[in-house]
């Protein structure tokens, strides 16, 4: 399936245009590498997805064409999130641990 695909029917992105722009901006990485809206997607691919102020990882778990709302959270299994650090000052703050 289709990437931008894919972050639409999980609902981890609203809209498939909206899902296609991240892409697009290189927001979105399929196994630690970036990746186009156009990618394929397989069970078991590891995507890091970098909204505003969070980096989001999600294994891919199932894939379907049309799930349910219900459904959609099965799709994948949050990994982490990483706050992403707004300046040098910060990111050392959070390295440090504080």
């Amino acid at each position: 399936m289709r990437l931008d695909k894919y972050l639409k029917v999980s609902r981890l992105i609203k809209r498939r245009t909206l899902a296609k722009e991240v892409c697009d901006k290189a927001r979105v990485e399929i196994n630690d590498r970036p990746a186009k809206a156009s990618s394929n997607v397989k069970i078991g691919d590891k995507l890091a997805i970098c909204f505003g102020q969070k980096i989001v990882s999600v294994k891919v778990e199932d894939i379907k064409e049309n799930p349910r709302k219900e459904e959609a959270a099965s799709l994948y299994t949050v990994i982490g999130e990483v706050p992403v650090p707004r300046d040098e000052k910060e990111e050392d703050a959070y390295l440090k641990g504080q």
